[in-house]
């Protein structure tokens, strides 16, 4: 095998948990790293979700790393483009650039175990690293469901993470297909220029007022000269999520008082009883993502909205059809039908100690130790892996505790010392599971009656984390070697004492930790 440029750490990805994957690299004093980015620009799906409405759902300053508070937020709940910025900003003021790869796809991840490496192929050359932390992230590949006849539309069809800026949307008659987060950020803002907006609905949202505001002048100069209010604002964001999370893991019929406050901002604008039957839900609230609007009712009430409640199922010529049979003459398809999360697509380019993928791996059902590391998977690591989505509070808390846990993860191998590579033990990858689908059993994401993008085509849940942040936080906080095999590089004609070792399946000397 040639020689290739070799890194002790390749970071793929450049979206929140990739930049933070390689701000700590470097606190922890590791230089020799890369960041793998196939875009032309950091930020991830925040670069990549530029549609009109665009914003999160999290508070500004709950959704933000701790080791880089911006007391500059312009509102309490932040647009794309300052989150962006903010992005932008960590690459600069951490001096990442030098090690960010932009143009740079990953073609494949494949396990050297001879020399106890990974060989990554991009579309710029192929390298070596020994250790990779995969930050693809599940909102990075968009899913548009297989319509039959929709390659024969004659107008235009995007999906909404790949919005196209170029396309008039003014007076055109446009599908809006889908009712999740992005769809109800985007219908009030294209419905003020479109001719007429069809929203094809499947399963209606349950829809929360949104506490939304400008942070004043005052309140901005008080962070930026008292820091410590920046940290106290962002611990009582974080504090009244975590004493939410019992309802939605252990009492989701203590809900009902939220589902109320939901359908009062319905009712404020919907005043029709037909329309407001269809926008009901019929699950418990929480069991899919719960979504924040002041302005998706109040559009959906426009004249020039149809509200189609049935999917869509099929495309002649210019007119969409529903699966009521409802017919519909439109120029212009936005899907806003959601991301591979379950079945992200990075799984199919990593070959692991076997030859499989970990798409393969994965077929039954992802999952991982700890949400970081596979059995099979040496010297790999993800960030927001199996398990560890949240339903209420902010995913930036789950990376950062996964941060820990990488760093912690690439100190062992340094105290293990030469050559060598920690690969997650089958049993302990299965007890780690075993675990988290034990305490799903009671929360509302598998009680509350709905399907959501949580489940995966099993109908597990192998998405969301049942249980606080404070818990996670713990649980990653150090690796626990007794849940791994130390492997080593099998030296030709050297005996291997059979107490210590057995030869295991990656071709090197499988070392019991602690050993």
């Amino acid at each position: 095998m040639a020689e290739h440029e070799h890194v002790r750490v390749a970071v793929v990805g450049s979206g929140f948990g990739g930049l933070g994957a390689a701000v700590r690299l470097r606190r922890e004093g590791i230089t020799d790293f890369v960041v793998l980015e196939r875009a032309a620009a950091v930020g991830g799906t925040w670069r990549d979700n530029s549609y009109p409405g665009c914003a999160c759902d999290v508070p500004s300053h709950l959704y933000s790393f701790s080791f880089a508070p911006n007391p500059d937020w312009p509102r309490a709940f932040s647009g794309q483009e300052h989150i962006q910025e903010y992005l932008e900003r960590v690459a600069d003021t951490f001096r990442l650039r030098s090690h960010i790869r932009l143009n740079t796809e990953v073609k494949l991840m494949r396990w050297d175990a001879a020399r106890l490496r990974w060989e990554i192929e991009t579309g710029d050359g192929t390298l070596t690293a020994d250790v990779v932390v995969s930050a693809t992230g599940p909102l990075s590949d968009p899913k548009t469901p297989d319509i039959p006849g929709l390659d024969t539309f004659p107008g235009k069809v995007f999906h909404s993470a790949r919005w196209d800026h170029g396309y008039d949307l003014r007076g055109k008659r446009v599908a809006m297909v889908g009712t999740g987060a992005s769809a109800i950020q985007i219908v009030p803002e294209i419905q003020k220029e479109v001719g007429r907006l069809t929203l094809f609905q499947r399963t209606p949202p349950w829809v929360m007022p949104r506490a939304d505001r400008a942070i004043s002048g005052a309140e901005r100069w008080l962070h930026r000269q008292l820091p410590f209010t920046t940290q106290a604002r962002r611990g009582l964001l974080w504090g009244i999520r975590e004493l939410q999370v019992q309802a939605f893991t252990k009492r989701p019929n203590e809900l009902g008082l939220v589902e109320r406050i939901a359908k009062r901002n319905m009712y404020r604008a919907i005043k029709d009883p037909a329309m407001r039957a269809k926008l009901t839900p019929s699950y418990r609230i929480g069991c899919k993502r719960i979504l924040l609007s002041n302005t998706y009712y109040p559009a959906l009430a426009e004249p020039n909205v149809d509200l189609v409640a049935s999917g869509l199922t099929e495309v002649r010529g210019s007119t969409v059809i529903a699966a009521d049979g409802t017919e519909t003459e439109v120029d212009a398809i936005i899907f806003g039908t959601g991301f591979h999360v379950t079945d992200m697509p990075i799984a199919e380019r990593v070959v692991g100690d076997e030859g499989q993928t970990l798409m393969e791996s994965w077929k039954g059902g992802m999952n991982a130790l700890r949400g970081a590391t596979a059995a099979g998977f040496p010297n790999w690591m993800t960030i927001i892996g199996p398990n560890t989505g949240l339903g209420n509070s902010s995913m930036i808390l789950m990376i950062e505790s996964q941060l820990n846990y990488m760093a912690d993860y690439l100190r062992q191998l340094d105290v293990l010392g030469g050559r060598a590579a920690l690969a997650a033990r089958p049993a302990a990858v299965s007890a780690w599971n075993r675990r988290v689908q034990e305490r799903m059993r009671r929360t509302v994401w598998n009680t509350g009656g709905c399907n959501s993008w949580y489940l995966d085509e099993n109908g597990v849940n192998t998405t969301v984390w049942p249980g606080t942040t404070t818990e996670f936080r713990a649980a990653t906080r150090r690796v626990d070697l007794s849940e791994y095999e130390v492997l080593r590089p099998a030296k030709v004609g050297e005996a291997v004492p059979i107490s210590r070792t057995e030869k295991g399946s990656s071709g090197g000397a499988k070392v019991e930790a602690g050993a």
